[in-house]
């Protein structure tokens, strides 16, 4: 049975993505992870959200853009949000695992705002194949422009 991921696209309006640096590989990521019992996928995605760069979000700020084949074994429920740019050096991952050396490390130890066209080489190819085949992260801005628009002042 495949486990479902649940994620957030922080996306700010120079058509830049927020990504994190998945510590101990050459990959980037956006900030994702399972849900725990009795959580929604709005829910899953707000929390690690939070916990993987310290971002707070409202569910109000939130486009669904839904769920998506992303491995063999695994699904992707995405969200999207407009973002103020955000300083990625006050991002910080609370979440840890152990190495096989037994040290705790964060699982996002840097970020950074990447230009669409750059995350082709940026992430892992399932991710990089997700934002740049499946999903187009400059129709998800245009949404989220459009959402903004129709918002009351």
């Amino acid at each position: 049975m495949k486990t479902v991921s649940c994620g957030i696209l922080v996306i700010d309006a120079q058509a830049e993505l927020l990504l994190g640096h998945a510590t101990g590989t050459p990959y980037w990521d956006i900030p994702k992870g399972g849900t725990e019992p009795g959580e929604s996928e709005i829910e899953t995605a707000l929390r690690e959200t939070e916990e993987e760069t310290g971002l707070r979000l409202e569910p109000a700020q939130l486009l669904e853009l839904g769920r998506f084949a992303y491995r063999r074994d695994k699904d992707l429920h995405l969200f999207a949000t407009l973002s103020p740019r955000v300083d990625p050096a006050g991002c910080h991952c609370s979440t840890r695992f152990v190495t096989s050396r037994g040290q705790l490390r964060p699982e996002l130890d840097r970020f950074e705002w990447t230009a669409f066209d750059r995350v082709i080489d940026r992430c892992a190819r399932s991710m990089a194949t997700l934002l740049t085949r499946t999903i187009s992260l400059p129709d998800v801005l245009q949404r989220l422009n459009l959402d903004r628009r129709a918002l009351p002042d």
